[in-house]
């Protein structure tokens, strides 16, 4: 049985066989379900704290 990941960003749980991960070169792993998530964290630097549609706003 394979597990299911929860996404780094939004906490929404990732289906097996979708999604992406993303492993910096410090040996970090990070898990995406979308190009959405993954631009917000990698690219644009936000917090999901921060951000109305995920799971972790106001938390």
């Amino acid at each position: 049985m394979v597990a299911k990941r929860k996404c780094t960003f939004c906490d929404n749980e990732i289906e097996p066989g979708t999604g992406m991960m993303y492993v910096k070169k410090s040996g970090s792993i990070f898990y995406f379900c979308s190009s959405k998530c993954r631009k917000n964290h990698l690219h644009l630097g936000r917090e999901p704290r921060k951000t109305r549609w995920s799971k972790r706003y106001g938390r």
